[in-house]
């Protein structure tokens, strides 16, 4: 098992009441969440509006004694659903719950085109369609908890849109409800009474809570696997927010590609661990079953020949899906229905390099060659992940190019993170460690759901990660490419070139194949071997795992209280390129430490060979 779900703050109709007359309501959430309690902002105004209503609603229909699981955080995830209600099943007497997402819209609509995506009064942003937001929390739920799983009668989903008459959301009827999505206007207050009374008993509900509660959680499939197993059957995978919007974004625009004969291009962003390549492999798999010309693309020879030997195991046909970005120079004007850019942030200048014969040395760009090759190409990336020279991936490039060449870009903002146990806080605290974001490393507070250290010694960091990655929690160790790079010995066996003091360890192989049982370095990543041998940022990007090390070498140090590039503690000869500025060299460092501090599940060793940096973490990490 993973661990147990992060406690929401528990209450009854009557506490809440009692909050909300005394104006702690919104301290008290503040609180829970790790918050200042501003009370002007559009959160605190959310609280105090909806739930003393529905607190209201509970005990007028005599379930005041059912729990309210406010703003109950989804496992392994920072998406956070408004309350969960746990009581009895008046029918069964069995555990019953019920997630509520209060939205004080007073009117929304469909977006142009769309069944799924709803434009509501006063908000700038496209929203989710709630029965598709609440229905997509009720099946993470059950796939997830463990106490639910084989259960799914006893989750029900249902969004109240309280301040809204069926006049002013008529639009969005067009979406029909099941079980584990409705939705309830002000008009249709009664109805959503009897519903919670059908799912709910007059009954206290403190026993359902502490079950879900204290549940275990379900492990959550790395994307090698969900890949695989959503490209050979049909699967069940629940996105949720931004996500649903993205992925229904570019369904809408390939089927108006087709209706219209309309070209289009889709940009997505967001930060590590956001499901950028969850929604790129669901939509290679669902635009495939459904016969469109689609490819999945990057750039990373590690990430691209791991989804060959991985998920499409087997099909030479599936395998053909993954290609490379410089595959497409050669592909017709729109000869495909999709071209799914993943990990965009890794596209080139140019497709050519040293090897290309010179009569096709046309010097176009190689985002023009994306976005001409497909009717509908998809780009998702993170500005914070580019780490090399001549990478050109980013939002503002990939937006000139298309609306140079005329056609319409539509955008999705991920906001949601899927990686480091969900921790936003982790995300904030590496980001601000860094110096990507205004204010200055912060003390690491900690969070439940992710696990923080940093190690005295390598020695210590490497038998720390041994231990879990035995247990069978895979671990890997990485560090910024600041040692030498040996070539095998004569024997095939590897030099151990990262060396701090006494301690050593080799890199990853640089061969693309294995030697005598280690892997090559395509897939350190993923083979159960890759434990034994250092990655870097060119092994260890696009991919994640459990338990992460991070060795932060003497090219990235602190100097009066934040990080400082040193170029000659690089051992990456692009990096040291005179060709490449300083400031260049500087974003470029902080971007790769960003990559490698964000690889994994469930908790991060650190390591700094500088003596001042390493006291400063120390300080930093209790």
């Amino acid at each position: 098992m993973f661990g147990v779900v992060e406690r929401a703050l528990r209450s009854t109709a009557a506490e809440v009441l009692t909050w909300s007359m005394e104006a702690t309501l919104v301290a008290m959430l503040a609180e829970h969440l790790n918050r200042k309690p501003e009370q002007k902002n559009s959160e605190a105004r959310s609280w105090t509006a909806s739930l003393p209503l529905l607190a209201k609603d509970l005990q007028e229909v005599g379930l005041g004694q059912v729990e309210m699981l406010l703003e109950f955080r989804l496992p392994v995830t920072s998406a956070r659903a408004d309350v969960v209600l746990s009581g009895v099943d008046p029918r069964t007497g069995e555990d019953s719950y019920v997630v509520v997402e209060l939205k004080q819209w007073s009117q929304a609509e469909l977006a142009y085109n769309s069944d799924r995506i709803v434009r509501a009064s006063g908000l700038p942003d496209e929203q989710t369609h709630p029965i598709d937001q609440v229905r997509g929390y009720c099946k993470y739920l059950a796939q997830y908890v463990e106490v639910l799983h084989g259960r799914p009668e006893a989750v029900h989903g249902v969004a109240y849109l309280h301040n809204a008459t069926e006049n002013s959301i008529s639009t969005l009827r067009a979406r029909q409800p099941d079980r584990l999505g409705r939705m309830f206007t002000a008009d249709g207050r009664e109805d959503f009474l009897r519903f919670l009374t059908s799912k709910l008993a007059p009954a206290p509900g403190a026993m359902a809570a502490e079950r879900l509660l204290a549940s275990p959680i379900r492990p959550r499939s790395n994307l090698l696997t969900f890949a695989a197993s959503a490209l050979h059957s049909a699967t069940e995978y629940s996105l949720l927010d931004q996500q649903q919007i993205a992925y229904q974004r570019v369904l809408d625009q390939v089927r108006l590609s087709h209706e219209q004969d309309q070209k289009s291009v889709v940009i997505i962003t967001g930060g590590p661990g956001s499901g950028k390549s969850l929604i790129a492999v669901t939509l290679l798999s669902e635009l495939h079953s459904e016969g469109k010309q689609v490819r999945h693309a990057t750039g990373s020879q590690s990430f691209t020949e791991s989804l060959r030997k991985y998920p499409a195991k087997g099909s030479t046909q599936l395998k053909g899906l993954f290609q490379y970005y410089r595959t497409f120079a050669d592909y017709r004007r729109n000869q495909l229905d999709v071209l799914i850019c993943d990990e965009a942030h890794r596209i080139r200048a140019v497709s050519t390099n040293r090897f290309t014969k010179k009569e096709k040395r046309t010097g176009r760009p190689q985002i023009d060659e994306l976005i001409a090759a497909a009717k509908v190409p998809v780009f998702l990336l993170d500005e914070h992940q580019v780490v090399r020279p001549g990478e050109v991936g980013t939002f503002d490039e990939i937006y000139s190019h298309a609306t140079r060449a005329g056609y319409p870009v539509h955008t999705v903002a991920l906001d949601g993170l899927f990686r480091c146990g969900g921790s936003a806080e982790y995300d904030e605290w590496v980001r601000r460690l860094l110096g990507l974001r205004i204010g200055g490393p912060t003390k690491w507070v900690g969070d439940s759901s992710f696990e923080v250290r940093v190690a005295e010694s390598p020695q210590q960091l490497q038998d720390f990660l041994r231990a879990k990655n035995d247990s069978g929690e895979v671990a890997r160790i990485t560090a910024g490419y600041c040692w030498p790079w040996s070539d095998p010995k004569p024997n095939d066996s590897l030099v151990d070139d990262v060396r701090i003091d006494s301690w050593s360890m080799p890199w990853n192989l640089k061969s693309d194949r294995a030697v005598n049982g280690v892997p090559s370095k395509l897939f350190w990543a993923t083979d159960p071997a890759g434990f034994d041998q250092v990655g870097c940022i060119y092994t260890a990007q696009g991919f994640e795992y459990e338990w992460a090390g991070v060795i932060i070498g003497p090219d990235l140090v602190i100097r009066n209280g934040s990080f400082v590039s040193v170029r000659d503690g690089s051992q990456d000869k692009p990096m040291k390129s005179k060709n490449l500025f300083d400031d260049d060299f500087d974003r470029l460092t902080r971007n790769i430490y960003k990559v490698l501090l964000t690889r994994a599940m469930r908790g991060v060793v650190i390591y700094s060979t500088d003596p001042e940096t390493q006291q400063f973490l120390t300080d930093l990490v209790p």
